[in-house]
């Protein structure tokens, strides 16, 4: 461990960490599900920064980017394009990191666009080495395919703005546990969560949900729990077909207004 950090105290150090990672959650709680915006992202991050920094002695190492480099391996990966608004030096550190970490396969930087099958296939065995994916902040959508069968990818956080998800977005990414979904969210393609088997709870209230396409959640066999917005109005063929733990034995996974009634009564 380097010197310089070896000064601060363990707990210290936890707690602060604890500020850069939950800070922009604890936000979006407080609106009532919405995300914070890019400018006040960074005012909450220059804040921790400062928080951090307090920990240890004030000298010149936390003004470098060797400290830099070793906090970012900390911070969430749904703030690293914020953290570039920071400064300049956190610009070149976080896209240095952004690179690495794409040229080891682990990371996604998307960008919005459609995947087409024969290039899906062709980087199915690239996706099965991601582990992350950072969203530009200016999408309007995440495209057909975007992560199509990345197995090993936990946590995703959709930015705001994003309308739609594409077809088979992210159909067969089977380690995935937790979704974030932007307020501005009005559809859901066509098997977008398809064969999503660890995704537990899905938290759709705070959306404008309009559409869900077919088989959206086709097989996300340990889904226990659904919260949808009144806003939603469409539902494709089969769309919560093989997902047993949703709804009692009584109500046919095959019936999308008995199902979708039963989650909404679960809400009331």
């Amino acid at each position: 461990m380097n010197k310089h950090i070896a000064r601060g105290t363990n707990e210290e150090l936890s707690i602060n960490l604890l500020k850069i990672d939950t800070g922009i959650e604890d936000d979006r709680e407080k609106q009532e599900g919405t995300k914070a915006p890019a400018k006040e992202s960074v005012t909450m991050l220059k804040v921790a920064q400062l928080e951090l920094s307090s920990a240890f002695p004030k000298d010149d190492f936390l003004q470098t980017n060797e400290w830099r480099r070793l906090l970012i391996e900390f911070i969430p990966t749904s703030t690293l394009m914020t953290m570039r608004l920071l400064c300049k030096d956190w610009w070149r550190v976080a896209d240095n990191f952004i690179d690495g970490m794409i040229e080891s396969g682990g990371m996604i930087v998307y960008g919005g666009k459609d995947i087409w099958w024969k290039e899906a296939l062709a980087s199915e065995e690239r996706h099965k080495l991601v582990l992350q994916v950072v969203f530009l902040l200016n999408i309007t959508k995440v495209g057909n395919k975007a992560c199509f069968r990345a197995v090993n990818l936990v946590v995703v956080d959709i930015p705001e703005g994003a309308e739609s998800i594409g077809a088979r977005a992210f159909s067969g990414c089977s380690s995935l546990t937790t979704v974030y979904f932007p307020t501005t969210l009005r559809f859901i393609g066509v098997g977008a969560f398809q064969v999503c088997s660890s995704l537990d709870n899905v938290d759709l209230l705070q959306t404008n949900l309009q559409e869900i396409g077919g088989w959206a959640f086709w097989g996300c066999s340990e889904l226990k729990s659904m919260v949808v917005p009144d806003s939603l109005q469409t539902l494709g063929n089969y769309v919560f077909v093989s997902c047993p733990k949703l709804v009692s034995s009584d109500i046919s996974l095959r019936d999308n207004n008995a199902v979708v009634a039963h989650l909404r009564s679960q809400k009331s």
